[in-house]
């Protein structure tokens, strides 16, 4: 079933292409890695996931240490302190799940700050590979190569990422 989809979008693709008159291919990953603004942005959440990573693993150091104390002292405790202590070592797990999941969930601090920083300089990014199509006109189709790992061959001439590292360093340094 997988090969048959797959085989579909691909079909689905290169019909896209074959049809469009005039493509043109943008590498975004090398454009936003001469952005100092990016690579900056890059850092700062780099730096901050690590934070973010080394505080969860310090609680999770707490709770192995209690799970081995627990372990090591099982045998001679009474049921109700055994329970008392596999309550607060789930009790923490939860925690540290909850905490994990407000640091990097789908909604996290990290995915926001990713956005608030971020989506800013890619936004102008798209709007100058807009503004170069229109310059240049009769492009159909834009591919972007850093998210096509399929891509096996490209004709260098139509590649427009130089063009659009040098647009966006007029229009915003």
């Amino acid at each position: 079933m997988k090969k048959v989809l797959i085989s579909l979008v691909t079909l689905a693709f290169w019909s896209v292409c074959l049809n469009a008159q005039n493509i043109a291919f943008v590498n975004t990953e090398t454009i936003l890695k001469s952005i100092p603004e990016y690579t900056a942005a890059q850092e700062y959440l780099n730096n901050l996931s690590e934070k973010y990573k080394a505080a969860l693993e310090q609680e999770i150091e707490k709770i192995d240490v209690l799970y081995q104390n627990y372990q090591k002292n099982k045998a001679s405790m009474p049921v109700s302190q055994r329970t008392a202590a596999e309550e607060e070592i789930i009790s923490k797990e939860k925690v540290v799940k909850e905490k994990q999941n407000i640091y990097f969930g789908e909604d996290g601090i990290m995915y926001k700050k990713s956005e608030e920083l971020l989506s800013p300089i890619k936004k102008k990014v798209d709007a100058v590979i807009e503004s170069i199509i229109n310059v240049q006109g009769g492009v159909d189709l834009v591919i972007d190569l850093a998210a096509n790992q399929g891509m096996v061959y490209y004709n260098k001439s139509r590649d427009l990422t130089e063009k659009v590292m040098e647009t966006y360093k007029k229009l915003y340094n």
